[in-house]
């Protein structure tokens, strides 16, 4: 099997998030695990004792992040303190990385500075991060195909890996992530 292969096959059996934006001003502690070039990987810990594997690229204040845990979807986030969304709103995007087909993302949450979306966890969202993994650039756009922000990806290959190893970390429970219930 090829290293992308590889990566589809891990993506796809170990990647998920249910991130709510409730939860995300919870944040207790974060530990980063990994850096490469713009992109960095972190363990987050939340009050309610829920830790999650997040990858994320960050530029003057615009972040584009891959949440993952080990029991829930994928989750793609992407932040700028430009914008300032109302509460429960819901947008249509397109992303589209390098030359590739652009990603049609409807219904995309948003609220207050961010775009939070969940991947399919099909082949579809398997699909979509081993372009991330390959890619040099994701560009956002809005649904009338206006540019809206652009996001490195150099490092992502090595990041979506680390991403991977967070998240199977996390399934093992070395890092105290399941209790004594071996049912769990």
């Amino acid at each position: 099997m090829n290293s992308a292969a590889a990566l589809a096959a891990a993506l796809a059996l170990s990647l998920p998030l249910g991130l709510t934006p409730r939860a995300a001003v919870a944040e207790v502690t974060s530990r980063t695990i990994y850096k490469q070039q713009s992109w960095q990987v972190r363990v987050v810990n939340y009050d309610n004792k829920r830790l999650r594997c997040v990858a994320q690229v960050s530029q003057s204040g615009n972040i584009f992040s891959i949440w993952a845990s080990p029991t829930s979807q994928i989750r793609l986030q992407f932040y700028s303190r430009d914008w300032a969304f109302g509460p429960r709103h819901r947008g249509n995007l397109k992303v589209r990385i390098d030359s590739y087909p652009s990603w049609r993302m409807t219904n995309a949450e948003l609220y207050k500075h961010s775009v939070l979306f969940n991947l399919p966890s099909s082949s579809k969202g398997s699909k979509f991060l081993l372009e991330v993994a390959r890619g040099d650039a994701l560009r956002l756009y809005n649904s009338r195909g206006q540019h809206v922000r652009s996001y490195t990806l150099a490092g992502s290959r090595a990041s979506m890996s680390a991403l991977i190893r967070c998240v199977k970390a996390l399934r093992s429970g070395k890092s105290g992530a399941k209790g004594s219930n071996p049912f769990d």
